[in-house]
């Protein structure tokens, strides 16, 4: 993506300062969301990179990659399988929990969330990726369904908090946009 193509991008996420805490600066997508020509500017750029890759399903962690799983996967014609907290999928689940700075969290995903099919090729796609640590359990849980993720996908990515390093010895990474 060209230069100027991120910079329309980012002008249209909001940065607020100090949310939810001092020092951090959130970065809101909701504008981006908003604005229909920034939306499908970005939609199609996902479409054109992601159409031509022999994908079987795309995965969204919740509850923002949610958007942009959902809207990918109508976009390509493919299965969108969610990735939730605990106690959110009413069916059968696998789980994996991941560290967090301070303390730990769940992530569960349906046992059947790939149809039992084997070695299904999956996109993994989220808002934005700090430390890494819940795409990486997301891996894992895509793993253990044996299923390939062949990329994992975000938006934005938090350069100073390494995640996408991380998260790139487990699979490739593609950030959009980089702060």
């Amino acid at each position: 993506m060209k230069e100027q193509d991120k910079k329309y991008l980012l002008d249209n996420i909001r940065a607020i300062k100090d949310f939810p805490k001092k020092g951090i600066i959130f970065r809101d997508i909701t504008t981006l969301l908003n604005n229909q020509n920034a939306f499908t500017f970005l939609m199609d750029h996902l479409v054109k990179k992601y159409q031509n890759t022999k994908l079987d399903y795309i995965v969204g962690i919740e509850s923002r990659g949610f958007i942009f799983g959902a809207a990918l996967s109508a976009r390509l014609k493919l299965p969108f399988v969610p990735i939730r907290k605990p106690g959110k999928l009413p069916f059968k689940c696998l789980q994996e929990s991941y560290s967090l700075e301070y303390g730990s969290d769940i992530i569960e995903i349906h046992t059947d969330a790939f149809n039992n099919s084997e070695n299904a090729k999956v996109l993994l796609i989220d808002d934005l990726i700090a430390t890494g640590g819940t795409a990486i359990a997301a891996i894992k849980l895509i793993e253990k369904l044996n299923a390939k993720c062949i990329e994992a996908c975000f938006l934005l990515e938090l350069k100073d908090l390494d995640g996408a390093k991380e998260l790139a010895k487990f699979v490739p990474v593609y950030s959009i946009l980089e702060v």
